[in-house]
């Protein structure tokens, strides 16, 4: 049949998702949402509408198109932030209230305003926007003045005399490889979502977690902030030898160094503290005055030397001079390939100065990839360049003498320098090894070849204070980050920002003062080392938070930046380590054993954040993966392990059984607590079945517990779930635990019916069942909360409550929350002393009614415990039978040395105690018509007559007589394990059963854990 829309008038679009005027056009007062158009906006803000009518047709929907603030963390000045609805909300009722508002105000906009103060009108404008910089300002300039080093001016051509120019290269595309690669990981993780301050702290510890990102983040903080007084100690020390050079000098040449850096790096405090706009702008004049200095050093490799350089070795481009330079001629101690690796990699670092100052770039994900590799790469080319025009125009031994100029009459046999091609003979220095200039001994030739030497000089002026500068402001940045984030104690107050940037001041002052406190050393040639290898350190980890993110396979990597490969930067970090102790492997070694002390605070402290690193997803991997591999086990009886179902509604209610079980699952066996909420669907009754306060609990009370929640109509069907449903391939559970249904005579009878029909539904799927019973109270919670279901045990008869019940706080989302103090003691976190744990063994369920109070001895509270074994046996025969149950405990190991034969318990019991057995199932037995008797077994099966008392007679007797045994031999045990007898179904009404529980363990000090396996075997004395 086909519907004729057109023909009777009717319009699609008449029915789309509307805006509400007074939201789309901002008549609303701030602060207030027009709840009569709250369903009907969920489209975009171009669509402007009112609606008069209050019905949903059927053509109207809650659903949004896609949209930004979903999504978004933030919001935006003066807009009113949109929500999704919710999944109930869109397939509930109408008529249904609950009902979240659409919108919120944003930090612009103020929800609770109180009069039109002159205040509010100042403040309706927006927010003064932030500086914020670009890729070349903002991350590629800072990035080149960081790597740019004095080691550039004054070891780059000593470095090339002493490798050669081939082997330079090597060791520049080498340092840069490794910078590289780093750099490519730095561009994935910081595209892999939106980059906030923090820097290389923030990439690490978002990517792998707070246990490696908090302990990198501090040493990384404090390394830039010991490069500062590095970087401007080397500009004191320049700035000293050159008023030594003109007769200037304050004191000596220790306290001078100190007087200049002190100003120094006062000033540049100053500039810090005057905002990120003033430091970019400073940053931009080294950067000018550096490339000024190698303009100056290129324009004079090609002017003619003059006499006076020609005589220090500058001979200008000669191809023999770049033959002979261009292999390796190694000099002194450290003359070798990884000692000329490990003075020049120092300069190849930096490569985090942009990233550090995440939080001030316009867009991060951008600018970090393109600014960091496009300075890699202009610092590569720059380093190859003038490695090729030393090893061109100057000879590596020169003497600096005018005079020494190749005579006429001389003979060139005689001369052994490559000088002696273009008039010059340095025969005489070298033979000596007097020479002071040439490349191999003289630092400042890239000043003596320059056309203006003072150009250099300012080039090295403007890189270490440009390096001193990107280090002062990267320290604070990063330290400001890692303090928010309270990782470690006593440095939340350095967080604390101020101004429109949240510059860090007091972040700053501290870097100062350590800075301060290192310049007054005056000399850093041992700390040097320590700092280049914790650099290392933070790249080995950014190449390893790369690599171990893409090998995790999770679907939340998906950086936009694809140029990366997880196996290059596996390769990249190991090359850093590799390099550490290289470099000085002492050093290394610091930087490790200040990593892995810092790494095991954070891992003992577990601080509350949740990043979604990696770690969390290759968590996840190994677990899966583990399970999955399980199926590939056969079960065998050597490893059965008892993995337990624990019904005790809200774990809180129940600390008891929760500590009982966890005695012997802990660290050996799985333990999943249970939750039977019995309600209809609602979105209320899955919040109190799935919150995430009971798990919170079971970490506060370290138990180490899965939670499983389900919502049934009844509590029967519920567990069956749970029996059926709960656990993960191999690993689920095979054994049900509860506690003791007390309240089975004063409740109502299909209850107690369905209490036992959990007990014939965990028999039908196999499952061992443990029901706990103690004198003290099981469930402590309150009878007012809802969310506790009752059906697991029942209230007691006059108990002793051991604490007082955990105060429970509701928040408006009716969800449960639970406060940390709320940790009731129970008897089972006590140590027990020298009590005995009594195990009535009275029939044979495979063993599990001994092998759990052996997993009980095994921990440290019960281990002093001595096991007493109990069984029935013949008086005349009670030697014998005594010695063979001891052989069989012997064949399977538990240690168990006490077992005692108990003809008595075949007796008949008590006649008051008959009597009173019988009053408590009076109130189940009922007379009837013979003729009417099956109807009234199918509608109240519970019931009892004389046929069904006469039938089990002889095992209620049994219970009787055991439970007088138990009180006579077991008065002062620490805990009373008992064999559970089994009715049968259809033989034995559920009342009659529940009945024999109640009897058998009734009026007893000491806890009591009826226990039946699923006559399986779960101990063996065989070894295969």
């Amino acid at each position: 049949m086909a519907l004729t829309v057109a023909s009777d008038g009717v319009h699609l679009a008449a029915y789309r998702p509307r805006a509400p005027a007074s939201v789309a056009n901002g008549g609303s007062a701030p602060g207030t949402v027009d709840e009569a158009g709250y369903y009907q906006w969920h489209g975009d803000e171009s669509s402007v509408a009112s609606r008069t009518s209050g019905a949903l047709t059927g053509y109207e929907t809650l659903d949004s198109p896609p949209h930004y603030d979903f999504y978004a963390n933030t919001e935006v000045w003066g807009r009113r932030r949109r929500f999704r609805p919710s999944l109930y909300q869109l397939y509930a009722t109408p008529e249904d209230d609950s009902r979240p508002p659409l919108y919120e105000e944003t930090a612009g906009g103020r929800m609770d305003r109180e009069g039109d103060s002159s205040e509010d009108e100042e403040e309706d404008g927006p927010p003064p926007e932030p500086t914020r910089f670009g890729w070349v300002q903002g991350v590629m300039i800072r990035c080149m003045l960081n790597i740019w080093g004095v080691i550039l001016y004054l070891r780059l051509p000593w470095i090339t005399a002493q490798a050669g120019v081939g082997l330079t290269w090597v060791i520049i595309l080498l340092s840069s490889c490794i910078t590289g690669i780093t750099g490519l990981s730095t561009s994935a993780i910081a595209t892999n979502g939106k980059v906030k301050g923090g820097g290389t702290y923030f990439l690490i510890s978002r990517s792998l977690g707070p246990e490696l990102g908090g302990s990198i983040g501090l040493i990384f903080a404090f390394a830039n902030a010991v490069a500062v007084a590095m970087h401007t100690v080397g500009f004191a020390e320049t700035v000293t030898d050159m008023m030594r050079e003109n007769g200037v000098a304050m004191v000596d040449r220790t306290n001078d160094i100190r007087i200049i850096g002190i100003i120094t790096v006062t000033c540049l405090l100053g500039i810090s503290m005057a905002g990120m706009a003033w430091e970019s702008k400073a940053q931009v004049l080294f950067f000018l005055v550096i490339m000024v200095s190698f303009a100056s050093y290129i324009v004079g490799t090609i002017l003619p030397p003059s006499p006076q350089k020609q005589a220090k070795g500058f001979l200008s481009y000669k191809a023999d001079i770049f033959a002979t330079n261009f292999v390796p001629d190694w000099r002194g101690k450290d003359g070798s390939f990884f000692g000329m690796f490990s003075i020049f990699f120092p300069s190849a670092t930096g490569i985090l100065a942009g990233a550090n100052i995440s939080g001030d770039l316009k867009n991060p994900a951008v600018a970090i990839p393109r600014g960091t590799l496009m300075a890699i790469f202009w610092t590569t080319i720059s380093y190859i360049i003038i490695t090729a025009t030393v090893g061109a125009c100057l000879v590596r031994d020169a003497s600096g003498l005018v005079n020494d100029t190749l005579a006429p009459s001389s003979s060139s046999n005689s001369c052994v320098s490559l000088a002696c091609h273009y008039g010059w003979d340095f025969t005489e220095c070298i033979n000596n090894n007097t020479c002071a200039y040439g490349i191999s001994n003289y630092y400042q030739s890239m000043s003596m070849v320059s056309a203006f030497a003072p150009l250099i000089t300012a080039g090295i002026f403007g890189a270490t204070l440009s390096s001193a500068l990107a280090c002062l402001v990267s320290a604070p940045k990063v330290f400001q980050c890692l303090c928010k984030d309270k990782l470690y104690p006593f440095i939340g107050f350095f967080g604390k920002g101020y101004g429109k940037n949240e510059e860090p001041l007091r972040s700053y002052l501290l870097a100062y003062i350590i800075a301060v406190c290192f310049i007054l050393i005056a000399e850093l040639n041992t700390i040097a080392p320590i700092i280049s290898n914790f650099f290392l350190c933070s790249y080995s980890l950014i190449n390893f938070s790369c690599f171990h993110a893409s090998i995790t396979n999770s679907p939340g990597w998906r950086p936009s930046f694809r140029f990366y490969s997880k196996w290059l930067s596996l390769l990249g970090a190991v090359c850093c380590v590799v390099i550490m102790f290289l470099l000085t492997w002492w050093a290394a070694l610091i930087a490790f054993g200040v990593v892995f002390i810092l790494l095991g605070y954070t891992l003992y402290k577990r601080p509350a954040v949740n990043w979604g690193s990696s770690v969390q997803a290759s968590s996840y991997n190994l677990a899966l993966n583990q399970c999955v591999g399980l199926n590939h086990v056969e079960d065998h009886v050597k490893n059965y392990r008892p993995q337990c179902l624990v019904l005790t509604g809200p774990p809180s209610s129940r600390p008891a059984l929760v500590d009982l079980v966890a005695c012997f699952t802990k660290s050996l066996s799985l333990m999943m607590c249970a939750n039977v909420v019995t309600a209809g669907p609602s979105t209320s009754a899955v919040e109190q079945a799935c919150s995430e306060t009971h798990v919170t609990w079971l970490n506060q009370r370290k138990v180490k517990s899965f939670y499983r929640g389900v919502v049934a109509t009844e509590l029967r069907s519920g567990v069956n779930m749970l029996l059926q449903g709960a656990g993960l391939g191999r690993m689920k559970p095979n054994v049900l635990l509860m506690g003791f249904k007390t309240d089975w005579l004063s409740d109502c009878p299909q209850a107690a019916h369905n209490y036992i029909g959990i007990l014939h539904d965990a028999f039908d799927l196999q499952y061992g069942v443990g029901v706990l019973r103690m004198r003290e109270r099981l469930d402590i919670s309150q009878p007012s909360q809802l969310h506790v279901n009752s059906g697991f045990d029942g209230s007691p008869e006059n108990i002793h409550i051991i604490s007082a019940a955990p105060r429970i706080k509701t928040s408006t989302t009716s969800s449960v929350s639970i406060e940390a103090a709320s940790q009731p003691s129970t008897v089972f976190q006590e140590k027990q002393g020298k009590k005995t744990i009594d195990v009535y063994w009275l029939s044979d369920d495979g063993g599990l009614t001994l092998l759990l109070p052996y997993l009980l001895t095994r921990r440290k509270r019960w281990a002093r415990c001595k096991v007493r074994v109990f069984v029935g046996g013949d008086a005349d025969k009670k030697e014998e039978q005594k010695e063979e149950i001891l052989a069989l405990i012997k064949k399977f190991r538990l240690g168990f040395h006490h077992v005692e034969v108990l003809p008595d318990i075949y007796q008949s019991p008590r006649p008051q105690n008959v009597d009173r057995f019988e009053d408590m199932v009076g109130h189940f037995k009922m007379t009837t018509n013979p003729k009417q008797e099956q109807p009234r077994q199918q509608s109240k099966p519970w019931t009892l007559d004389n046929e069904d008392l006469e039938r089990n007679k002889a095992k209620s007797l049994r219970q009787i007589r055991l439970n007088e045994v138990l009180q006579d031999y077991s008065r002062d045990a620490a805990l009373i394990v008992v064999t559970m007898p089994v009715g049968r179904r259809g033989v034995c009404p559920s009342s009659l059963y529940l009945a024999w529980l109640d009897v058998l363990s009734r009026d007893l000090r000491p806890p009591v854990l009826l226990v039946r396996g699923n006559q399986e075997n779960v101990l063996t004395f065989y070894c295969q």
